[in-house]
């Protein structure tokens, strides 16, 4: 028969050594679970940059339209004060518009940019 000191050690014995199997599994098992985030933030953010560049050339194509219609409205107007204004308030319009497009692509940099340097990848 086995002493209690004996069966109290092996058991000590056999606990820090699953212990240690699974603290260095949890290790490996954390750092691939960060780099399988952090590749998924990277692809994140890679849709998130196609999808504003999307928005950004739909929205260039538009401005661009409502400005040519807009011109075309002043130069048919043929004098008529009521349709010169009309134009000229769908000439304001469209830079309002193109004045947001540039101020939020320019919003959505400087966003990026702090993201990067909390994340301490500062550019």
């Amino acid at each position: 028969m086995r002493s209690p000191v004996w069966t109290v050690g092996w058991g000590l014995a056999l606990v820090s050594a699953v212990g240690v199997l699974v603290v260095g599994d949890a290790s490996w098992a954390w750092a691939q679970s960060r780099e399988g985030a952090e590749q998924e933030a990277a692809e994140l953010l890679q849709i998130v940059d196609r999808v504003q560049l999307i928005l950004i050339v739909i929205g260039t194509a538009l401005g661009t339209l409502f400005l040519t219609i807009a011109g075309v409205r002043w130069m048919v107007a043929g004098g008529e004060p009521g349709s010169i204004d009309s134009a000229k308030r769908a000439l304001t319009g469209t830079a309002i518009g193109y004045g947001i497009a540039v101020l939020a692509s320019t919003l959505m940099q400087i966003l990026d940019w702090v993201l990067a340097a909390q994340a301490g990848g500062g550019q």
